[in-house]
C-alpha cells in the first residue's frame, strides 16, 4: 500500500517500537507490524532479518535463541539501553519530520 521507500525509512522505528515493552521472535514482529497498521504495511520476512541482524550489530537489540517444547527453535530478540537510546531518538526525530511535513503540504493534526 506504501512506497517502498516510506517503509524503508520507517522500518528500524518500527521494529525498536515493538519490541520495547516485551522481547519478541522475528515472525512475531512482523506480524504485529501487519496487524497493528491495519494490514498496510507489511515487510518481507527476507529483508526484516536483514534488518534485525543489522540492528543486532549495531547493538540496538540483543538476540537469545530458545526452544520450547513443540515448537521449533526461535530467536528473540530485546531491546538494548542503546537500542532504547536510539528509539527515544527516532520517535522524536520521526514526530517533527511529520510535523513539518504535515505544515508543508497543509495538513493540521489538532
Amino acid at each position: 500500500m506504501f512506497s517502498p521507500e516510506l517503509k524503508k525509512g520507517s522500518m528500524e522505528l518500527l521494529i525498536l517500537s515493538m519490541l520495547d515493552q516485551e522481547s519478541r521472535h522475528g515472525y512475531e514482529i512482523g506480524k504485529l507490524i501487519e496487524i497493528r497498521s491495519g494490514s498496510r504495511i507489511e515487510f518481507r520476512i527476507s529483508t526484516l532479518y536483514s534488518v534485525l541482524y543489522r540492528m543486532e550489530k549495531n547493538g540496538w537489540i540483543k538476540g537469545r535463541w530458545v526452544e520450547k517444547e513443540g515448537q521449533r527453535r526461535r530467536c528473540y530478540y530485546r531491546l538494548t539501553a542503546a537500542g532504547k537510546r536510539v528509539l527515544s531518538l527516532q520517535k522524536r526525530e520521526w514526530q517533527e519530520f511529520a510535523g513539518v511535513i504535515n505544515e508543508l503540504i497543509g495538513t493540521s493534526h489538532a
